[in-house]
């Protein structure tokens, strides 16, 4: 257990992993065992203890990996929460295209994170293993973030999006069996074909489950260059990346009632990815050999409590204008 796995011992990742698994056991064993509606009171209340833990488990990098370690993981976290936050609208979106209730929403994200972990795994470790061997990779990174920003920046206005209308789940369609309504909570269930026989087939659940997973697959190509902007430890990189990811899965339910209140978070997350994408580049013009971790964990607060400050303002001018 003391021999080392990407960069960090084994005992690490096992813990890491038994952690989330324990959480993983108590949110669908314990404490939503059953189907019910979550409401924002309890959608906070899950939120705030994922959000102590994962502070905590920064916490224990800090004291094993050092302060510099511990502020990369605290720095991740937060861009890594703040760009998930895009998921909530297009979860919102997934749900509301195939009817899902919110009877059972809880159910599809918790499956759903189970993909997540797997995928953004596999994508992590394949850019760990690319920066690792080619280092300019990381330049590549950099200006693809940089690019998305003013991209994402001069895009002001949103757009509607068919999210039933995607060539995977219209491929999925075609070759399963698929039901034209729910049956509960259940991804399967049999029923009689045409010829009278008894047949496996998917609900719209499983398209839901599968819609989802296909957007995390779209935004970890933003999330994941920027984190290794940030360090390209993996141990860093994962572990920041889930911890944001079980927690927004928990606040989905209070954001997607108020998402209307942060308008203009998307520009500054614009600002964000420049920033993260631009430091890389300016860190060798300084002398430097990254711009410090201190630094980028203050101009990453400093540029999101910017944003939900002038979009609590500004909605609240606009509504009361109305």
């Amino acid at each position: 257990m003391t021999a080392e796995w990407l960069g960090q011992p084994i005992w690490m990742w096992v813990g890491f992993m038994g952690v989330v698994l324990a959480l993983l056991v108590l949110d669908l064993g314990v404490l939503n065992r059953k189907d019910h509606e979550i409401g924002v009171r309890e959608s906070l209340s899950l939120s705030a203890m994922y959000i102590a833990i994962a502070l905590a488990f920064g916490g224990f990098v800090w004291w094993r990996l050092g302060g510099e370690r511990g502020l990369e993981y605290f720095t991740g976290f937060a861009i890594e929460k703040s760009l998930a936050m895009d998921n909530v609208f297009v979860i919102a979106l997934i749900f509301s295209a195939f009817s899902i209730p919110r009877l059972y929403q809880h159910r599809v994200l918790f499956w759903g994170i189970l993909g997540v972990i797997v995928l953004r795994a596999i994508m992590i470790a394949g850019g760990a293993a690319l920066v690792s061997r080619y280092e300019w990779v990381l330049y590549i990174f950099a200006a693809f973030l940089v690019f998305t920003g003013i991209k994402m920046f001069a895009s002001r206005r949103e757009t509607e999006t068919d999210i039933s209308d995607n060539a995977m789940l219209h491929w999925l369609r075609r070759h399963i069996r698929v039901t034209d309504r729910l049956h509960g909570h259940d991804f399967f269930v049999r029923q009689e074909t045409s010829s009278g026989k008894l047949a496996l087939h998917a609900t719209p659940l499983f398209l839901a489950l599968v819609a989802i997973e296909l957007a995390d697959v779209v935004f970890a190509v933003d999330s994941v260059p920027a984190i290794f902007a940030i360090t390209t430890d993996p141990y860093i990189v994962y572990t920041s990346n889930i911890f944001a990811i079980l927690g927004l899965r928990a606040l989905y339910f209070a954001l997607a009632a108020v998402i209307h209140r942060f308008a203009y978070l998307k520009q500054a997350l614009a600002l964000l990815l420049v920033f993260i994408g631009g430091k890389v580049f300016a860190a060798p013009l300084l002398g430097l050999e990254k711009i410090p971790p201190a630094i980028s964990l203050g101009v990453t607060a400093l540029i999101l409590t910017g944003g939900v400050v002038w979009s609590l303002w500004r909605t609240r001018r606009e509504k009361s204008a109305l």
